[in-house]
């Protein structure tokens, strides 16, 4: 799953040699923090945060048939 995230967030940026993707255990969760250059970052989140909303439903449905729970943060 840390493979089609990066996949994801470096086909939207300028710099994705800068994207860098990390995997926590939190509650039960995996939680992915998602760092990308400073100017990528609007790409990332999108005009009203649409894109990185459609991330996060991305990878939920993902997870949700591998039985997993998972969140993904945008972190500058």
């Amino acid at each position: 799953m840390n493979e089609l995230l990066t996949y994801i967030v470096q086909s939207l940026v300028d710099k994705p040699d800068e994207v860098s993707v990390t995997e926590r255990k939190a509650d039960g969760e995996t939680v992915f923090e998602v760092r990308v250059a400073e100017g990528d970052m609007g790409k990332v989140i999108g005009r009203k945060g649409r894109i990185v909303k459609e991330i996060r439903v991305l990878m939920k449905a993902v997870a949700q048939r591998k039985g997993k729970k998972v969140s993904v943060e945008i972190v500058d």
